[in-house]
């Protein structure tokens, strides 16, 4: 498959295999990523939510296929998930919208 080529397909050996080239630095990042999704001022569900809008305006197909299961497990629906991705593009969308304003700025220094 050509998206295999692109994006490997994520394995336990080679999880390991990249843990094994940083240790200190993965068990850092598991226990940040573990203190980050715990349940506090917001539920689980939302923070999976978080994750998978933002996963789609980064466009990282690891995060997108960890974090869409994982809010799935927390008890987001197929309808959340998809209306959190809409407001994810809204907001790419928008924030290239927003930069016009740099685009204009620059444009009437040169009328």
């Amino acid at each position: 498959m050509e998206n295999e080529k692109l994006y490997p397909k994520s394995t336990r050996e080679l999880n390991e295999k990249k843990a094994a080239l940083a240790p200190d630095n993965v068990e850092a990042w598991r226990n940040f990523s573990s203190t980050v999704f715990k349940a506090g001022a917001l539920d689980e569900k939302t923070k999976q939510l978080i994750a998978v809008a933002v996963a789609h305006v980064t466009q990282c197909p690891y995060c997108i296929r960890a974090h869409t299961p994982q809010a799935m497990r927390k008890g987001a629906s197929k309808e959340e998930i998809m209306e959190a991705i809409w407001v994810a593009a809204e907001m790419r969308a928008g924030a290239a919208y927003a930069h016009a304003t740099l685009a204009m700025d620059e444009m009437e220094k040169h009328r």
